[in-house]
């Protein structure tokens, strides 16, 4: 006589519960990626009404230490014009957004327009510089 077992085992894994897993941390990372904030550098930017918006190249920063940085990168002020060529070589027309501290003097402001313009002048090209502003409250 065979003794039967009136329970059986299964040995198979449901992975739905493993599913919902991941989507529950895929919403929570995306949900926390879009408070991170995309300046690395922090400024206080001036407030300003206008709302222009514009297709960026390059972005050029002045912190409160008057120090400038191209995208990521610290850049001396007399090595500024060849970085931005570097960056912006190959374009005939790309925008500079300039994200000044409201508390730098305008003479490092009219540093970094002055390299496009001799950019502009050396290149025969027609880049720009858009000065970046907080909306106003």
């Amino acid at each position: 006589m065979a003794i039967q077992m009136r329970n059986k085992r299964d040995t198979t894994f449901s992975m739905a519960s493993m599913s919902d897993i991941v989507f529950l941390l895929l919403i929570f990372f995306m949900l926390t990626s879009t408070l991170v904030a995309p300046n690395a550098i922090k400024l206080l930017l001036p407030s300003s009404q206008s709302k222009t918006m514009s297709k960026q190249t390059v972005t050029v920063y002045v912190n409160k230490e008057r120090n400038i940085y191209v995208e990521d990168r610290k850049v001396d002020p007399t090595n500024l014009e060849n970085v931005l060529f570097g960056l912006i070589r190959g374009e005939q027309a790309a925008s500079v957004v300039l994200r000044a501290d409201k508390t730098v003097p305008v003479q490092d402001i009219v540093v970094v327009i002055d390299a496009v313009n001799q950019l502009n002048k050396k290149n025969n090209t027609q880049h720009k510089v858009i000065l970046a502003t907080s909306p106003k409250r």
